[in-house]
């Protein structure tokens, strides 16, 4: 089996070092000896999306995320959006999460266009949300508990949207409602850094396992050792509880 990573934009929404989230899923892959291919998406080469299986956005300053925005909404959002409704992949953090929408409202004047793929806004806030994050994540039927670092001043709210999860600390989407994050379909967005996917092997699985999936029919996914990981993730959890 084998699978490619996009990766849209790397020399643009490329902060906080959300690249450990494609090196964690080319490690979860080779080590159940899944072929892993990368592929950078970049302004100047076109693509529409079919040869793709893991899409990933990562977050970026508003300059950047305005080229990003012109790039998207001018001339990918058709092939975008129906590589999406077909079932592709995505992991969008932070900035790339936020072009997602609808819109970015960074000023009074200055409203960024996003392609719609989640039916959620963005609206610059006056304070930034920098804090250790726990949700309760909820995909379909799965749960499972996730940890991150957000750092972000836009408020997102979502409509008819679900939300990745529920917030257990932290400011999540919007410091108001209680949710983090958005998906639709396989398509999911997140503030959370870290980079999210090493602290969190679940969403991993399931990022790759919905890929293989979409490519492969029913798979089943080998399991792996991530008693590290999860040890991990319990420490920061009970830290952050303090129990």
């Amino acid at each position: 089996m084998k699978l490619t990573i996009g990766h849209m934009y790397p020399d643009l929404l490329n902060l906080y070092g959300d690249r450990g989230n494609i090196l964690t899923l080319i490690r979860r892959c080779e080590w159940r000896g899944i072929d892993i291919e990368v592929k950078s998406i970049t302004i100047d080469i076109n693509t529409n999306f079919t040869d793709i299986n893991i899409l990933f956005l990562g977050g970026g300053s508003d300059r950047e995320q305005k080229i990003v925005s012109d790039d998207l909404t001018l001339k990918r959002m058709k092939n975008f959006k129906s590589a999406v409704e077909d079932g592709m992949t995505v992991l969008s953090i932070c900035g790339g999460y936020q072009l997602l929408g609808k819109y970015y409202q960074i000023g009074t004047n200055n409203k960024l266009p996003g392609i719609g793929i989640f039916d959620a806004w963005t609206i610059a806030g006056n304070k930034r949300m920098i804090t250790n994050v726990i949700i309760e994540a909820k995909i379909n039927n799965l749960k499972f508990k996730m940890v991150g670092f957000e750092n972000h001043s836009g408020k997102t709210y979502l409509k008819n949207t679900k939300p990745l999860g529920n917030i257990i600390i932290g400011s999540g989407n919007n410091g108001e409602d209680h949710t983090e994050g958005a998906y639709y379909k396989n398509a999911f967005g997140t503030y959370l850094h870290g980079p999210v996917l090493p602290k969190n092997p679940e969403f991993a699985d399931y990022l790759i396992l919905t890929a293989l999936k979409r490519k492969y029919g029913n798979v089943v996914l080998q399991p792996l050792d991530d008693t590290f990981e999860y040890n991990t993730q319990n420490a920061i959890i009970k830290r952050f509880l303090k129990i």
